[in-house]
């Protein structure tokens, strides 16, 4: 089949979604298909701007492309799977989350804007719309399937897909720090750790691994909470060190506000460590039952303090939790396979 992906894109931009739509790309080429990206830029202010996205979506023909017709669309962000086409299967990451879950939260911008509330109707009007022309709508995680249900009364089938490292995670020694690995930026919340780390009664360290848009502010707060000699920001790091940064850690920090699906989590979970995440954690905390793959605290710093103290204290059940956790996860069999036998027999 000619398959086209269709997402969008913030320029200067990665994380996991682009790592979620290479990962399918590639995935569709190994099962013989031909499967290209097509992405547009998107900007989200000023609101208007949402409303010129959608409709540069809608406008697309995507039915043929260099005279040979387009078998399948496969849409994936908002709004790029507002896209028509007459074989279209949504596999939905997220919404546009300042109009739904993050809608007045910290994180949500959207209503500051004097248009705010009337953006969001549009929106939500959009998705009520046109999601359901897809013959079929997948969402990646419980969490993203439970907002469509919630807010827009949108049907969909969680489908798992496996995190970018999963064949190359492996657990090393059990070292003295927690681990957490990701984009440094206001929602991913490593503040909360930062923070902890200065209520900690044991010797435990933490190592931060990620690019930040704003260093600084996580440099700032490392002095202004007096941790520097217990905290580490590493930055960017390869492939190969985050492999063994996962490996040797005692356990892994993930605490994220309302996560889609946590890439950490899994990651860690397959690297046989404890996971450590919050009770408002979405997606991320999906596949963690408090006490035995990890710690669900309360998102303030002296819970997560206490958590890391705990299973500083305790290192046999936190290699306990660890292993429950990876044999949790492979007993899953999450496969790009079982993804593209799903949307492709969902699209026949």
């Amino acid at each position: 089949m000619r398959i086209l992906i269709c997402t969008t894109q913030v320029p200067f931009t990665t994380g996991g979604a682009e790592s979620h739509v290479e990962g399918l790309r590639r995935a569709l080429i190994d099962a013989g298909h031909k499967a290209e990206v097509v992405a547009l830029p998107f900007k989200w202010y000023p609101p208007t701007e949402i409303m010129r996205s959608a409709m540069a979506w809608r406008m697309l023909d995507l039915s043929s492309a260099n005279g040979q017709s387009v078998d399948l669309v496969i849409g994936m962000k908002f709004p790029a799977y507002l896209v028509a086409h007459e074989r279209k299967v949504l596999w939905i990451l997220h919404q546009h989350r300042s109009a739904y879950n993050l809608w007045g939260t910290p994180f949500d911008d959207l209503s500051t804007y004097p248009e705010g509330v009337r953006i969001r109707e549009w929106i939500k009007h959009c998705d009520e719309r046109f999601i359901p022309e897809a013959k079929k709508v997948f969402a990646n995680s419980r969490t993203v399937a439970g907002r469509l249900k919630h807010f827009n009364n949108i049907d969909s089938e969680p489908l798992y897909h496996p995190p970018p490292l999963a064949d190359r995670l492996r657990t090393g020694d059990q070292g003295d720090y927690v681990f957490y690995p990701s984009r440094l930026e206001p929602q991913k919340r490593q503040e909360l750790l930062i923070e902890a780390m200065r209520s900690v009664k044991t010797p435990i360290k933490a190592i931060f691994a990620g690019n930040s848009a704003n260093m600084k502010r996580y440099e700032s707060l490392v002095k202004q909470h007096k941790v520097s000699d217990r905290l580490t920001l590493r930055g960017f790091v390869s492939d190969r060190e985050m492999i063994d940064l996962y490996a040797n850690a005692l356990a892994v920090a993930y605490l994220p506000f309302d996560e889609d699906y946590g890439y950490v989590t899994l990651e860690g979970m397959l690297a046989a460590k404890p996971i450590v995440v919050t009770s408002d954690s979405g997606g991320a905390m999906e596949l963690i039952e408090n006490g035995r793959e990890g710690m669900i605290a309360e998102p303030t710093p002296q819970a997560i303090a206490a958590a890391l103290d705990e299973l500083y204290s305790d290192r046999e059940r936190a290699r306990e939790m660890g292993e429950r956790g990876r044999d949790k996860l492979l007993t899953m069999n999450l496969s790009w396979t079982n993804v593209v036998e799903k949307i492709i027999s969902a699209a026949q």
